[in-house]
């Protein structure tokens, strides 16, 4: 009677493991998926922007029509990390490159 008890504790044990570990394995699936969504709807997408933002930084010339920082003027010298713009006429201001949203 001792050996059919010890025998049905192992069986219930590694029943008990065997659930346990297939829990194990669904979360780890879940939480991939998971990644791979915030990957492919907000990361990549983001990096994209990032990209075109960078090219049309890159594509800035003397002249161009830009706003920055909400104040719209003409590009009248770039330096390395700010370009100098006119907002009126005698009125040139330094911003940062990065404060620049568009160009017209």
């Amino acid at each position: 009677m001792e050996q059919t008890n010890a025998v049905a504790d192992a069986a219930q044990s590694t029943a008990q493991m065997a659930t346990t570990t297939a829990d194990w394995w669904g979360m780890l699936v879940y939480c991939l998926i998971i990644f791979a969504i915030i990957y492919l709807f907000m990361v990549r997408p983001n990096k994209k922007r990032m990209a075109e933002y960078q090219k049309m930084l890159d594509s800035l010339q003397v002249g161009n029509r830009v706003m920055a920082a909400g104040i719209y003027g003409v590009i009248k010298k770039i330096n390395e990390k700010t370009i100098e713009m006119e907002v009126a006429k005698g009125v040139v201001i330094e911003v940062n490159k990065n404060a620049v949203a568009s160009v017209e």
